[in-house]
């Protein structure tokens, strides 16, 4: 009863990833216009040659739309390729060893999990200027102490196993250990870890954007609609609909998209997620 609900959160999440990456890939393909070039009048509305308008300098925003998806699908992969080999470093890794190297990393992981987040990347943010690079390290940071939690836990019960026993007892070491043992073992959390902070990443990003952090020339979706709040003419016409909406949309549906597999993958890797939801129905 459970694996047919996931499985169809699995369906729909993973086609939404593909049409993300999709866009990302064949940007080319989907539009002749370079996004950060004039190519049209200022405020054009929809039309054959630009199929969702233009903005204030003449820019296409269907190109813009199509181009944001590849700096979305590029921050969900840094941001969470980064948060996830942190939380390994720092959480896998000392609970193998255990003793002194373990207690003071879980006293750093629950110092960062007390740091707030979302200020911590408006400061930096704000410091780092138009530097994005220094945004996407702050994002795969403070994914680093969330995940973290979760791989040190799971390290502390497969350390226990006795095929770790009998490896480390055979001379392996804790890299080899690490990489031979644990981090198979760790799989699954380490897939769903990563899929998750993909999509937070993409929110992020976007709503830095928003604000107005970052690269300004930059092509992004949250940039999209900061320029288009910018501009006051816009809560007194339909322009809305088609400056607004569509970034607004396509935020929305890659962040659904990787939720949605995250979920979807978890009764495959959790039985625990299987037994709760047959007693809860």
């Amino acid at each position: 009863m459970t694996r047919p609900r996931a499985s169809g959160l699995l369906a729909v999440g993973a086609g939404l990833v593909g049409l993300l990456v999709i866009m990302a890939v064949f940007a080319p393909l989907l539009t002749p216009h370079d996004p950060s070039a004039t190519s049209g009048p200022v405020l054009e509305r929809p039309s054959a040659e630009h199929w969702m308008g233009t903005d204030v300098p003449g820019r296409d925003i269907f190109a813009q739309l199509v181009y944001g998806a590849r700096t979305s699908l590029a921050v969900a992969l840094i941001g969470a390729s980064l948060a996830i080999a942190g939380a390994t470093i720092f959480g896998v890794l000392p609970a193998l060893l255990g003793g002194h190297a373990d207690a003071v990393s879980a006293r750093v992981v629950v110092f960062l999990l007390a740091v707030p987040g979302l200020p911590l990347l408006i400061l930096i943010g704000s410091l780092a200027g138009e530097n994005n690079v220094a945004l996407i390290l702050v994002i795969g940071f403070i994914g680093v102490a969330p995940n973290a939690r979760i791989l040190r836990s799971q390290t502390l019960t497969l350390r226990q196993r006795g095929f770790v026993t009998a490896a480390r007892g055979f001379g392996g070491g804790p890299l080899y250990v690490l990489r031979r043992h644990l981090v198979p073992g760790l799989g699954p959390f380490i897939v769903v870890g990563f899929v998750n902070w993909a999509g937070l990443s993409i929110a992020l990003e976007a709503g830095l954007s928003f604000l107005g952090l970052g690269d300004p020339t930059g092509v992004s979706w949250g940039r999209t609609l900061n320029r288009a709040l910018e501009q006051q003419s816009i809560y007194f016409s339909d322009m809305w609909t088609w400056w607004v909406l569509p970034s607004g949309i396509a935020v929305t549906l890659a962040v659904l998209g990787f939720t949605f597999v995250g979920v979807g993958l978890e009764p495959n890797f959790n039985p625990r997620w299987a037994r709760t939801w047959l007693r809860a129905t």
